[in-house]
């Protein structure tokens, strides 16, 4: 199906909606076959410009060569026994990943998961008569592509591992990969397993280890045939059962074999090597036991009973902790994404004991573990830590950054001086970072709300050229970031139409990932642009279900998304969702609002502020008027001459009394409702309480009135008739003014969660919400936090005399029209 991109133009400065459509139409002729076609929903818009199209590929049917998961999958629960014919269990195991070794190499990477889209495409075969500059050019074109893909290449298992690199004491708690070995002659090789069956049973436990070791020094070609040779089947049933009678070491070159051979996780010698390690733990020493902990890592291999052991073990041993070790055992329970907490509460003073030692990278490596394991760490110890990384970041390499990055981002931490000292080294490092990396820095940025022209810019520079690496994970948080922090790059159009294509091409990783197709959505959202067909998909009944089914709540940012496109792409045909579901959302939102957001003291305060000044509950309303975008407004209606008016029926106060107290309507009561008398007060008292605001601002000091920017206006009558005629049972603020003339206003209490840090720049999401409160015919009018905030600790009169600037400038009464 051909797909083809369809920008258009909105008033908002530079803001691009885009629609991506897709329509199938049938020949009229008598021919089956059918045509899809692509047609712009807003073609009566006589003010669109002129259009710009591209064309898409059809996502390729692309071969991941990567195990994407921590620990391969479980293993057999138990050991078999010695008594049992394992033969046939190492003959069974062997020939279903024998012949299929290269999932089990670690080589392989996400970013080489989706191949750029020009190398998958069939090339053209080379005219005769090329001439030699075509032919070094295609070459030069080759090598940077190649060079280009080596830069992508992110190996999940051995890059965490850099840090062991940095000290020779990692030798003695790690598998070394790049130990020297000497390559075993295929002819000893094959006379070793060929002596196997003739003394079966006879072997010692030493021999039975030497044959382990040369045999995993044959060469690489020959390990998948090995794994189903019944000779080496032999081999390891001498091994399984005599286990007991192996010393220590000898188990350990036996496991360290196995990692070299590539010994598939589930393969019985490795359950038999497992609980022997179990059982022998509190007999070996903590080097021993962070040196197989890291063999099951390279082997792939989940083995929580050995882990909890370990940190046991640990646990008791916390302060004897040897820098490496303890380095060692932080990424160790990174990868198991276990965090013992008894244990990780320790495991803080030793961090402080130690950070001033660690090498860059092992700082890396912890903040990795850390944030691997889902460990809490306190303020004082991250900070301790971003200190130490913002004197140093130069000569830091960018993949340990980028671990710390992720660890503040998972502490909200807002450490200025990394941040600044960030935006001064990222940017020159963007082009040659690897895209996962990229995106973890953008999403730092985003989720700490810390707005940085340079590295957005570098960012959305580079990215154009490396889009085709993306996940559907790393798409989506690109776009996320950018609508978050509302940055608008200056190469715009080629930026969002390649991170769309490359969502369009990762589509069915949505049916795994529903969140990722719902991130990137809203990012775009938040920026005006809404690509028609990817929505279509998400709000179908099919995605809706896997939504539902998902770990993550995701059913809020469907209802934002949903709700949104409603509002803002009114030509839209596609998918909608279903009332039930927003009926649905709507109450759970409100629920939350009421316990989480109406309460706040800055709204409280506002509120009865506004109360008073206006002349009674019934003239504001403190609600969502957008519940979608999941925050407070107060809102308040003016007549064209400034007159408030009355609308909100359910919070009066009488209403309010009536429910709290339950007063009952005895014949006195009605009498004096109807009269208008009291016991207690005289109308001319109930009179002047209810001047009482229009009293106090004939006392506002003309100063204040100064330091407002404004005039202050001191005749607020408020004598105004209820309107008539209002539907029972509906929403103000969903139902028109019944007055031909007049202005909501929707007034936004903000705090600093609205704005990016330390700046006056709202958020993606809020700048949605005004948008779409403009569009339904609101004035938003803000009391901003930096503004609001002081003022509570002020006195009664100049928090009011600042709300009466606000409700009743002028200026507003001007945007009605």
């Amino acid at each position: 199906m051909a797909t083809v991109l369809i920008c258009r133009r909105f008033p908002r400065l530079s803001r691009v909606t885009t629609f991506l459509t897709t329509a199938k139409c049938k020949a009229e002729s008598g021919s089956n076959e059918s045509k899809q076609e692509k047609e712009n929903p807003e073609t009566s818009n006589s003010r669109s410009e002129s259009t710009a199209t591209i064309q898409l590929l059809d996502p390729l049917d692309y071969r991941v060569l990567y195990n994407p998961s921590a620990y391969a999958k479980s293993r057999a629960a138990s050991q078999p026994s010695a008594a049992r014919s394992c033969s046939q269990a190492l003959t069974d195991d062997s020939t279903s990943t024998g012949t299929s070794q290269v999932q089990h190499t670690f080589t392989a990477t996400s970013a080489q998961a989706l191949p750029p889209v020009r190398n998958a495409l069939p090339k053209p075969k080379p005219h005769l008569k090329q001439t030699i500059p075509a032919r070094l050019s295609a070459a030069q074109t080759k090598k940077k592509e190649a060079e280009m893909e080596k830069a992508e290449m992110h190996d999940s298992k051995e890059d965490p591992r850099i840090f062991q690199q940095g000290r020779p004491e990692y030798r003695s708690l790690s598998y070394d990969k790049f130990e020297p070995i000497e390559t075993l002659p295929s002819e000893e090789g094959d006379s070793i397993l060929h002596s196997i069956p003739i003394s079966k049973g006879s072997h010692s436990p030493g021999t039975v280890t030497d044959y382990f070791c040369k045999l995993s020094r044959l060469p690489v070609e020959r390990h998948a045939e090995l794994m189903i040779d019944h000779r080496f089947n032999t081999l390891c049933c001498c091994a399984i059962e005599n286990i007991q009678s192996f010393s220590t070491s000898e188990l350990i070159d036996i496991l360290k074999a196995c990692v070299r051979l590539v010994v598939p996780p589930t393969h019985p010698v490795l359950n038999a090597c497992e609980n022997e390690f179990c059982r022998r733990v509190w007999d070996m020493n903590l080097d021993q036991l962070l040196l197989v902990a890291d063999c099951w890592r390279c082997l792939g291999r989940s083995v929580p009973s050995y882990l909890s052991i370990l940190f046991s073990y640990a646990n008791m041993h916390w302060k004897e902790l040897t820098l490496p070790q303890f380095v060692q055992l932080v990424y160790i329970i990174g990868e198991g994404r276990k965090s013992p907490a008894d244990l990780m509460q320790k495991l803080e003073s030793v961090i402080l004991k130690y950070l001033d030692s660690c090498t860059l990278e092992e700082v890396g490596a912890i903040c990795l573990g850390l944030f691997k394991s889902i460990s809490g760490i306190s303020d004082h110890v991250m900070r301790k830590i971003a200190d130490r990384v913002s004197l140093d970041m130069e000569d830091m390499g960018t993949y340990a950054l980028v671990n710390v990055l992720k660890m503040l981002r998972y502490t909200r931490m807002d450490h200025l001086p990394l941040l600044r000292k960030l935006g001064k080294v990222v940017p020159a490092r963007i082009p040659t970072t690897n895209i996962q990396g990229i995106m973890h820095i953008t999403l730092s940025c985003s989720s700490l709300h810390y707005y940085d022209e340079g590295i957005l810019a570098a960012v959305a520079t580079s990215l154009p050229s490396k889009v085709t690496y993306c996940r559907s994970k790393d798409a989506a948080k690109f776009l996320w970031s950018f609508g978050c922090l509302d940055y608008e790059p200056p190469n715009e159009e080629e930026f969002y139409s390649s991170l769309i294509e490359q969502m369009l091409r990762k589509r069915h990783e949505f049916e795994k990932f529903p969140e990722h197709l719902l991130t990137g959505l809203l990012g775009l959202a938040f920026v005006k642009r809404f690509p028609e067909e990817l929505i279509d998909y998400a709000l179908r009944d099919e995605f809706v279900h896997r939504v539902r089914g998902s770990k993550y709540e995701l059913r809020k940012d469907l209802f934002t998304l949903g709700k949104s496109v409603e509002i803002e792409c009114p030509g839209y045909q596609g998918s909608r969702l279903s009332p039930q579901l927003y009926e649905e959302m709507t109450e759970i939102v409100l629920n939350f609002a009421e316990q989480e957001i109406f309460v706040r003291p800055e709204i409280v305060e506002a509120v009865s502020l506004l109360r008073s000044m206006l002349g009674g509950p019934e003239y504001v309303k403190n609600h969502m008027i957008l519940p979608h975008t999941r925050s407070s407004d107060l809102e308040v209606h003016l007549a064209m001459d400034g007159h408030p008016i009355p609308f909100n029926s359910s919070d009066t106060v009488a209403d309010k009394k009536l429910k709290d107290i339950g007063v009952s309507l005895t014949d006195d009561l009605m009498a004096q409702l109807i009269k208008g008398k009291s016991n207690s007060q005289t109308p001319a008292e109930v009179e002047t309480e209810a001047a009482a605001p229009r009293q106090e601002w004939n006392k506002a000091p003309t100063p204040y009135a100064s330091f407002l920017g404004g005039p202050i206006i001191t005749d607020t009558r408020l004598q105004v008739a209820t309107p008539s005629g209002s539907c029972p049972g509906a929403s103000p603020s969903l139902v028109p003014l019944q007055q031909p003339q007049g202005v909501k206003l929707a007034i936004q209490v903000s705090n600093r969660n609205h704005y990016c840090y330390l700046s006056k720049r709202l958020l993606g999401l809020h700048c949605l919400k005004r948008r779409q409160l403009k569009q339904l015919g609101y004035v938003v009018v803000e009391l901003p936090f930096w503004e609001w905030f002081p003022l509570l600790k002020r006195t009664r009169l100049e928090k009011l005399s600042y709300l009466h600037y606000k409700v009743f400038n002028p200026a507003l009464l001007s945007k009605a029209g």
